[in-house]
């Protein structure tokens, strides 16, 4: 049981653009779907809007400012604490995944065990941005290199463990 954040991050550190993916590879969005599968997943509310529908086979939370806030098979939280007591309460052992967005990489990164990150080798023009984080406190454990021919692009997953 431990806390990960999971992210794709171009070489000059967008994440998105217009609320959406500047990219389009399907070997992310696989490694997204069998790392998150029957866990705990944390977004932002325009992360879960950019979505439309919470995320099959998956307990998902939202976080946002609205304490009037309700969605549908999704629990709504106002503060990274909530979120994390309630993770902390939990009998049932899973990972809680930090999905995004930027501002949501912010308040949780601190707590994470690991990053999962997808280094995309390429610059893209975005609006939303991974946080500078000290990654003197991460040791890489693990990567894969990859291509994706349809976008004529290299890519890494990254895998990080907090020192």
């Amino acid at each position: 049981m431990s806390i990960k954040l999971i992210c794709a991050v171009s070489k000059n550190n967008v994440i998105g653009i217009n609320n959406k993916l500047p990219w389009n590879i399907p070997a992310d969005l696989k490694r997204f779907r069998e790392l998150t599968n029957e866990n705990i997943i944390v977004m932002g509310r325009k992360t879960y809007d950019s979505i439309g529908r919470p995320l099959p086979k998956r307990e998902n939370l939202v976080l946002s400012k609205n304490k009037k806030l309700k969605i549908e098979n999704v629990k709504v939280f106002n503060t990274p604490r909530e979120v994390l007591d309630l993770y902390d309460k939990r009998e049932e052992k899973k990972d809680l995944f930090i999905i995004g967005g930027t501002f949501i990489y912010e308040l949780f990164i601190e707590y994470c065990d690991y990053l999962l990150i997808t280094f995309v080798d390429r610059e893209y023009e975005g609006d939303a941005y991974f946080p500078k984080i000290d990654w003197t406190e991460w040791e890489l454990i693990n990567e894969e290199r990859k291509s994706e021919d349809q976008e004529n692009l290299t890519y890494y997953f990254r895998d990080y463990r907090k020192i």
